[in-house]
């Protein structure tokens, strides 16, 4: 039986494991999304974007400081409640001290992130809803980090989550992902299984290809300093939106 995006529970998505497991320490993976993101930043003039969109935020808080660096405002929108309730803290309370390497590495390589962890998380705006919900054209920006190819084993869905993010931002919108390369149904922690949807670059630039212009799609090897989920890596993109 295929798993499709409805068909999970995501306000059980185990944070603390998925925390524990990938992001309490800088990996080699991360600094090469967050170089790699930090060089599509330099190009925007710092604070040029009115609003921008994490599309399905989950827990991990560094693409939110790479948008810092060019948005007055970014929605965190994320469906899964354990999630939301730890960005809310993240924000509203005190960061966990585990996210200052990331900021300091994010403001190496980009000067135009705020000079602090609570200073950049500052333009979050926590939205808890469904991606789905979003109206088209909202943002000038939109950043998804490892969602679509994670919220379902349906190509065809995974298409229409990429399709649905590319309409959240105005007709030359920017545009700026990270993707799992040929990712499994996988499991975070002890127990749980996750739906998982094997892409790689050939088949987002399919996807990507008639929705944008100056698409741009690279690769990164797979991280062994990571848990073994099955992937072979992971696939960069950005872009700018067409109308769709």
């Amino acid at each position: 039986m295929t798993t499709h995006n409805d068909d999970v529970d995501w306000d059980r998505w185990p944070v603390a494991d998925y925390l524990a497991e990938n992001y309490r320490e800088v990996h080699p993976s991360d600094a090469a999304v967050i170089a790699h993101h930090s060089a599509f930043y330099r190009r925007l003039p710092p604070g040029g974007v009115a609003r921008s969109v994490e599309f399905g935020a989950g827990p991990n808080l560094y693409p939110l400081i790479l948008a810092s660096a060019v948005s007055r405002r970014i929605d965190a929108v994320e469906a899964g409640s354990s999630n939301v309730a730890y960005l809310q803290e993240q924000i509203c309370d005190r960061p966990d001290a585990s996210w200052l390497p990331f900021h300091a590495l994010c403001r190496r390589l980009n000067p135009a992130v705020p000079a602090t962890l609570a200073g950049a998380l500052a333009p979050v705006n926590v939205v808890h809803a469904d991606v789905r919900t979003l109206r088209p054209g909202t943002y000038e920006l939109a950043s998804m980090h490892f969602v679509a190819e994670g919220a379902t084993e349906d190509f065809a869905e995974f298409a229409d989550f990429c399709r649905t993010f590319v309409r959240t931002v105005v007709p030359g919108g920017h545009l700026v992902a990270a993707f799992m390369e040929n990712m499994p149904t996988y499991r975070i922690g002890p127990a749980s299984r996750w739906p998982g949807c094997p892409v790689n670059p050939a088949t987002i630039t399919e996807v990507f290809t008639p929705l944008t212009r100056d698409l741009d799609v690279t690769h990164i090897d797979t991280d062994p300093t990571l848990p073994d989920y099955g992937d072979s890596g992971m696939v960069l993109l950005t872009g700018v939106a067409e109308a769709v």
